[in-house]
């Protein structure tokens, strides 16, 4: 299934263009990738999704087919930025894996506070159809080909490889869905 794009354009007109932190989460609601701006919320995660000038698609960390929902952290001050971003990201990241390369020290520890606001990019209906594993589980498995072809011929770097490591984790859990689609042999079971 292909992505509304009118859909996600109308959502994502709706983010702050306050400078901040966002977290990019996937069909899931789960977090996979904390970034900041310092140029607006709104214009950034435009870019992200529309593959411009973002280098978190071009170095295939990400696979915009997955984010339906952006949480936004604006922030008054520039000067907290690095420091919510790096909350928010190791918070995330102890829970699950994070496609971000970079990873920011670890400045403070805490509870990742709630987002000022959370947009959903993908309508219902196309996130009910991608999560089904039978289409998930080949999306990804392309995707992570492409980030391990990139890292092999493009850019082999400690970051890719900690994406590609993110993939991976994320890719035993579509497995898994998928085989529980698996019905049971008709012998119940047994192995002769």
């Amino acid at each position: 299934m292909a992505i509304d794009l009118a859909f996600r354009k109308r959502a994502v007109a709706t983010l702050t263009n306050a400078i901040g932190v966002y977290v990019l989460c996937d069909l899931d609601q789960i977090p996979i990738y904390v970034g900041q701006s310092t140029d607006g919320i709104r214009s950034r995660v435009r870019r992200h999704l529309t593959s411009a000038r973002s280098d978190i698609i071009s170095n295939r960390q990400i696979d915009v087919w997955e984010i339906a929902w952006v949480h936004a952290y604006p922030v008054a001050d520039r000067s907290k930025i690095n420091n919510l971003e790096s909350i928010l990201y190791h918070y995330h990241n102890d829970q699950n894996r994070l496609m971000n390369g970079t990873v920011p020290p670890r400045i403070a520890a805490g509870r990742a506070p709630d987002p000022a606001e959370t947009v959903q990019v993908m309508r219902d209906e196309e996130i009910a159809e991608k999560r089904d594993p039978a289409l998930r589980l080949p999306r990804q498995a392309e995707h992570y080909s492409a980030i391990v072809g990139h890292f092999l011929a493009v850019k082999n770097s400690p970051q890719i490889a900690r994406a590609m490591d993110a993939h991976f984790e994320r890719l035993r859990r579509y497995h898994f869905r998928l085989l529980g689609l698996a019905s049971p042999d008709e012998d119940g079971g047994r192995e002769d």
